[in-house]
């Protein structure tokens, strides 16, 4: 058997029995359709305050500057999508992606230990893991290397899989068997834009960064602006409004990550203990949580604008 595939084949097997639900492969190069896309977001100012997008702007359009030599750019898909629910219809709402232990911590111990077999398997192969970690474009790394598609609502979508992933990536100056890219399922769909409260999808596979709830809730830290009063649809962690009505997430599976399983007094919070909340209890509730990034000072900020003005 060629070497190359060997190896690939050696790759993917481990991946998938640490838990990995989709792995392919891409030539590491430079994204040039992709920067000059990037560009023009930055420059329209669809960002808003996240300045560490317009940073890096060499390394998050090439590998090989992450990776002297990078010959092989590995994209891998970890599903967190569950089930369970929040009880009170009413009460304020977490992104399904927040509800246990931060994937940053439990997806890179994965990643590293597959980056670790492939050093004792295969030798001296040089690499680096990240997981939302570093100025790496993931959705278009995995989209070239045939795990989905990017959706018209800005996210990768596998087929028969949905879109509740997290993604991680390695570079490694190993040659490997790339894989191709796969076709765009959306078709004539526009259920993610019609769904959007803050118009932040304002056309099809263009996102107004600044107008996402996700980014309004957690990477905006000034007061969020009076002009989404009224259009937050309770959400005070992150959205998963354009997820929830795509059809192709209607065959979304259980994940199996227990560390990704939300405690029960998450669940059962109504809306007056949410109103209530305090930071003792904010901490013991989202310790290892991504929600931790907010700050209970976020939470409580993104708590009371949902409140109606007196």
């Amino acid at each position: 058997m060629d070497l190359q595939l060997q190896h690939t084949n050696l790759i993917k097997q481990k991946a998938i029995e640490l838990g990995f639900d989709e792995v392919g492969i891409a030539k590491a190069e430079f994204l040039n359709d992709e920067a000059k896309k990037l560009e023009l977001w930055l420059n329209q100012g669809k960002h808003g305050e996240m300045s560490y997008m317009a940073n890096h702007f060499d390394l998050r359009t090439d590998p090989r500057k992450l990776v002297p030599g990078a010959k092989s750019v590995i994209s891998l898909s970890y599903n967190y999508f569950t089930e369970a629910h929040q009880e009170d219809p009413a009460a304020p709402k977490i992104s399904k992606y927040a509800y246990g232990r931060d994937y940053h911590n439990v997806v890179r111990k994965k990643l590293k230990l597959l980056l670790q077999f492939i050093q004792e398997e295969i030798g001296e192969v040089a690499g680096r893991a990240f997981v939302d970690s570093a100025p790496i474009m993931e959705r278009a790394w995995a989209q070239k290397s045939g795990l989905g598609w990017i959706g018209k609502n800005s996210l990768l979508l596998t087929k028969g899989k949905g879109s509740y992933f997290f993604l991680a990536e390695l570079i490694l100056d190993l040659d490997l068997m790339y894989d191709g890219p796969v076709k765009d399922y959306c078709g004539s769909c526009t259920k993610c834009i019609d769904a959007c409260p803050t118009d932040a999808i304002y056309a099809p596979y263009q996102v107004d960064g600044s107008k996402c709830i996700s980014y309004l809730t957690i990477e905006l830290k000034d007061k969020i602006p009076a002009e989404f009063q009224g259009k937050m649809e309770n959400w005070i962690y992150g959205c998963d409004i354009c997820q929830e009505v795509c059809p192709i997430n209607a065959r979304a599976k259980q994940h199996q990550e227990i560390q990704f399983n939300p405690k029960a007094a998450l669940l059962e919070k109504d809306r007056a203990a949410w109103e209530e909340i305090t930071e003792e209890v904010f901490e013991k509730l989202f310790e290892g949580s991504p929600v931790k990034r907010t700050k209970f000072s976020g939470l409580k900020r993104n708590i009371n604008f949902l409140k109606p003005k007196a």
